[in-house]
């Protein structure tokens, strides 16, 4: 996270998705876990209780799984910096039924972007 700024951590959004390289994840589906930390400043949240003065943590989560249940995507990142609130987003997406074939707790991705990166 960017020096600074506080943090709204939203962990295990589930969804059933389509989403993979191999044509049968893409037919046959699986669950994957997402785990989201927004940078945001929460200075002016705090002092006036207004919530449009920061992020609102329930329609990002209700975007992001809508994301895993709908078309293959890989934009979580650039919807949750589309919040103007959003300076930062880690994104960890969890695949706990990856096409592995020996025992595995988990496969994640971590992908970390800043809203200049999503912007150029």
């Amino acid at each position: 996270m960017q020096d600074g700024l506080d943090r709204i951590t939203l962990h295990g959004l589930r969804g059933r998705g389509l989403h993979g390289v191999y044509p049968r994840e893409r037919v046959e589906g699986q669950t994957f876990i997402v785990d989201v930390a927004l940078g945001v400043d929460t200075r002016m949240a705090a002092r006036t209780d207004d919530l449009a003065a920061t992020a609102d943590y329930g329609v990002i989560a209700e975007k992001i799984v809508a994301m895993i249940e709908g078309d293959p995507v890989n934009r979580i990142a650039g919807t949750c910096l589309a919040d103007p609130a959003v300076h930062t987003v880690e994104v960890t997406v969890h695949k706990p039924d990856a096409p592995i074939t020996v025992p595995f707790d988990d496969v994640t991705i971590v992908i970390k972007r800043t809203r200049s990166e999503v912007d150029s």
